[in-house]
């Protein structure tokens, strides 16, 4: 019998080898499931709903009617006032960055139409920095609410960032302040501010703009807050509930107006622009 056992770890012994990149791991339901088919469903997992990231082009030509779309402030770009070393020096990483990604910094801004509405937006990137807001998203986000104030249009940001951007500092930090008072002043005379957060969105962006909106949307299954859950544990002590920070629980405890698929992002904001201005 040993030909028998011999053609039987021959068996045993072959491989196969999965190329990469076909399969992806839903980070909410962590099912595999095969690549091509979340592509085709606008980055959603087709299982449990949980919207995967998307860079801020592609967010942009889901929301905004096509071709209508024109950039304000294109040039703007970090420079280092710390001159911040970590691992590697920030602005080597903001370079690396700007490499991958094609942008000059976490956020894009602009006036567009949304179903012929005209707007004027801000949509954050996360793949930049993990969307981390420093001095020129801060900029980009007060130059666009005052851009709206005067024109009378509606603004409307989407949010998606670790929070403010530690390697510039208070430089970074006081645009908390700056786009708060943007979006005062915006709210003062009486435009409508449409928030839009997708996951993840927390630090200085969820305390500061992101907040603010007269409406406040959010992707589904979205993570959303200030501090991460288990810095809280720490320091109440106590465990929270399994969906904390969800988009979902956030809905249920009053913190967001509605929960949005990414499909229906653009006839949504289109509609609230039609019953409140």
């Amino acid at each position: 019998m040993a030909w028998f056992k011999k053609s039987k770890e021959i068996k045993t012994d072959k491989k196969v080898k999965i190329p990469e990149g076909l399969w992806v791991k839903c980070e909410s339901c962590r099912e595999i499931i095969y690549k091509k088919e979340i592509d085709k469903n606008l980055r959603i997992c087709p299982k449990c709903n949980y919207h995967f990231r998307i860079s801020a082009k592609e967010r942009l030509e889901l929301l905004v009617d096509e071709g209508s779309f024109v950039e304000m402030d294109a040039g703007l770009s970090s420079g280092d006032p710390l001159n911040f070393k970590d691992k590697t020096l920030y602005k080597d990483k903001l370079r690396e960055n700007k490499i991958k990604t094609g942008l000059e910094d976490a956020a894009i801004s602009g006036e567009a139409t949304v179903e012929g509405h005209q707007v004027v937006l801000v949509i954050m990137d996360f793949s930049f920095i993990g969307g981390s807001m420093g001095s020129v998203v801060g900029e980009k986000i007060m130059r666009a609410a005052e851009a709206a104030t005067e024109t009378g249009k509606p603004l409307i940001t989407v949010a998606s960032s670790g929070g403010a951007r530690m390697q510039e500092g208070i430089f970074s930090l006081m645009q908390m302040a700056r786009v708060s008072a943007a979006v005062g002043r915006l709210k003062d005379s009486g435009m409508l501010f449409i928030s839009v957060l997708a996951d993840p969105t927390f630090g200085g962006v969820t305390a500061s703009f992101a907040m603010l909106g007269d409406v406040i949307l959010a992707e589904p299954k979205s993570l959303i807050g200030f501090a991460g859950k288990g810095v809280i544990e720490q320091t109440i002590k106590q465990q929270l509930p399994e969906d904390f920070q969800r988009a979902e629980f956030l809905l249920e405890h009053g913190f967001i107006d509605k929960i949005v698929d990414r499909k229906d992002i653009r006839k949504t904001v289109a509609k609230i622009i039609e019953l409140l201005v």
